[in-house]
């Protein structure tokens, strides 16, 4: 005798056929109503920033007002247009140039009279960040102004 249960001679079951798409044409089914139609509640992250980029375009170009402090000499003209991807020291490089300064004289720069950036800093992003009336405003002194 064997231990083998009996085998089956019935195969197994066939899968159910996938739902058909229907084919009709007919013009009769009214649309869908915009009221019935799915609404986002609030934009995925990724989705806000790119929109926010889209509609208001981060400038290529902004303006600086340079403001003296003390003793310091006052400039021709007190606003000028740097870009956005320019480094901070290349400010303090313009201003050093436009007022005369030797490599041995000292200047301090402040953005809006309360903090001195390191010269590494985006001038793009000092200015979307601290900007006054569309303005970064960078006072100077010859001698420590603050602190």
């Amino acid at each position: 005798m064997s231990d083998q249960p009996p085998t089956s001679t019935t195969p197994p079951p066939a899968p159910p056929d996938p739902p058909k798409i229907p084919s009709s044409t007919s013009t009769d089914d009214l649309p869908v109503a915009l009221s019935a139609s799915l609404v986002l509640t609030s934009l995925p992250r990724d989705g806000k920033i790119a929109l926010d980029k889209a509609l208001h375009p981060r400038p290529t170009k902004v303006n600086i007002r340079f403001k003296p402090i003390g003793s310091a000499p006052a400039l021709d003209k007190a606003v000028y247009k740097i870009k956005t991807s320019q480094r901070f020291e290349n400010v303090a490089k313009f201003l050093r140039d436009s007022l005369g300064l030797k490599s041995s004289e000292g200047i301090f720069l402040y953005v809006n009279s309360t903090f001195a950036p390191g010269g590494d800093e985006n001038v793009g992003n000092l200015w979307n960040c601290f900007r006054v009336d569309d303005q970064l405003i960078v006072s100077y002194a010859m001698n420590a102004a603050f602190g």
